[in-house]
C-alpha cells in the first residue's frame, strides 16, 4: 500500500492510482494532491460517470486510510448525517433499570455507549485522517450545505448531552456533484475546484486494460471507439466509465473478440440503459459493427 509520505507529487499520485486501474490526468492528479498537502476539501464537478466518487475511493486506497462516505439526497438533514441515539439499546437500559429498581443516571442514558455515529461525526473521530467522501452534495438542499459550511470551517460537532467534539485530525475531504443544481458560492470557497471531463478515448482504453487484464486489444479499442461515437449524440443518459467497463466485461464473459452486430444486440443494455436511447443509438451502432467487420 502506498503511505501519503510516498505521494510528493502529481506524479507519484498518478503511478499510485494508475496501479489501481485508474487513470488520471494530470490536472486531477494535482488537485487530489493537494487535499492532503494544504487540508482543504476538493470538490469534483463533472457529469455523472466520469469516475468522480471513483477517485475519492481510490485516494483512500492510495493513501492507506479509511473512505467514509456520506451520500446526499433531498431532504438529507444535519441530524442524519451526524449521530442519532440508539433508542432501542436506551429503552432496554431504562426497563433494566425499572426491574432492577436501580436509579436511571442520565449521563449515562446520553453516553456514548448510546451513540451512533454518523459519516460526519466518524470522520472527525479517526486518530488517523480518513478520505471523507460527500457524494452528489447537488442532491442535498440549501439547508444541509449551510450546515456543512460550518462543519468545513471549524472541524467541531457539538452533541447537546456531550459537548463539542472537536476532529482529532482533520480529514481529507471529497465532495462531488454533476451539477443539478447550482452550489453557493459559499461552498465553492471553502473548496479547492476541478471539473471531471469523459477521459480521452485513450485514457479510456488504458482504464478497460487496467480493469480487464484479459481483453483482447481489438475488442477493448472498439468498445472505447464504439462508447466515444455515442457520448457525441443527444442521449438521455450517456454512457459513463463504469458502462464501459460493464460492457467490455460482458462481452468479454461472452468470449467475444470483436464487436459485430450480434454481439452489440446481445449487451446493448449494458451501456444504454433507456430504450429511447438505445433507438436513437441504432444507426451510429450498425456503423460501429460494419467497420468492426470490415476490419
Amino acid at each position: 500500500m502506498t503511505s501519503a509520505a510516498d505521494l510528493t507529487d502529481p506524479a507519484a499520485l498518478q503511478t499510485a492510482f494508475r496501479a489501481q486501474g485508474y487513470v488520471a490526468g494530470e490536472a486531477l492528479a494535482t488537485a487530489l494532491r493537494l487535499v492532503p498537502a494544504l487540508q482543504k476539501p476538493l470538490l469534483l464537478e463533472g457529469p455523472a460517470g466520469v469516475g468522480k466518487t471513483e477517485a475519492a475511493k481510490t485516494l483512500a486506497s492510495a493513501l492507506g486510510t479509511r473512505l467514509i462516505r456520506l451520500q446526499c439526497y433531498e431532504g438529507l438533514d444535519a441530524q442524519a448525517a451526524l449521530y442519532e441515539w440508539n433508542y432501542a439499546r436506551q429503552l432496554l437500559y431504562l426497563r433494566s433499570a425499572e426491574i432492577s429498581g436501580g436509579r436511571v443516571d442520565d449521563a449515562e442514558l446520553y453516553g456514548e455507549r448510546f451513540l451512533m455515529a454518523r459519516p460526519l461525526l466518524q470522520a472527525i473521530q479517526q486518530d488517523v485522517a480518513p478520505v471523507l467522501l460527500i457524494d452528489e452534495i447537488d442532491r442535498a438542499d440549501d439547508a444541509f450545505e449551510a450546515f456543512l459550511l460550518e462543519l468545513l470551517a471549524e472541524w467541531q460537532i457539538t452533541v447537546p448531552e456531550l459537548g463539542t467534539i472537536t476532529a482529532r485530525t482533520r480529514p481529507h475531504t471529497i465532495l462531488t456533484s454533476n451539477r443539478s443544481r447550482e452550489l453557493s458560492d459559499a461552498l465553492r470557497r471553502r473548496c479547492l475546484y476541478h471539473w471531471v471531463e469523459y477521459p480521452t478515448a485513450r485514457q479510456e482504453l488504458e482504464i478497460v486494460q487496467a480493469r480487464l487484464p484479459g481483453i483482447d486489444a481489438v475488442l477493448a479499442r472498439q468498445v472505447t471507439d464504439a462508447v466515444h461515437a455515442l457520448r457525441q449524440l443527444p442521449l438521455g443518459k450517456p454512457p459513463g466509465v463504469a458502462e464501459t467497463l460493464d460492457w467490455a466485461a460482458a462481452l468479454l464473459t461472452l468470449h467475444r473478440d470483436h464487436l459485430d452486430a450480434a454481439s452489440i444486440e446481445a449487451t446493448l443494455g449494458a451501456v444504454l440503459k433507456l430504450r429511447e436511447d438505445q433507438l436513437l443509438a441504432a444507426p451510429t451502432l450498425r456503423g460501429v459493427a460494419g467497420r468492426a467487420e470490415a476490419g
